[in-house]
């Protein structure tokens, strides 16, 4: 899978987290924060071998002037 890199979110002062990429197979890789909270995980159905991700509004907000 190749990966290209759209946006980080302004909140990044060092590294690329939360980042956005396209890949060439049609789909996003999204890197963000882990959730860990528990009242948030409850309100999701996440198998063992998924995660949920974290992602400030500006990372996304990218997406839609791409497509």
């Amino acid at each position: 899978m190749k990966l290209t890199f759209i946006r980080k979110t302004a909140q990044s002062q060092v590294n690329n987290c939360p980042s956005l990429y396209r890949t060439d197979r049609g789909t996003f890789v999204v890197q963000g924060w882990r959730v860990s909270d528990p009242e948030a995980l409850a309100q999701l159905d996440i198998p063992p071998h998924e995660t949920a991700v974290e992602v400030p509004e500006d990372v996304l907000a990218e997406i839609a002037k791409t497509l």
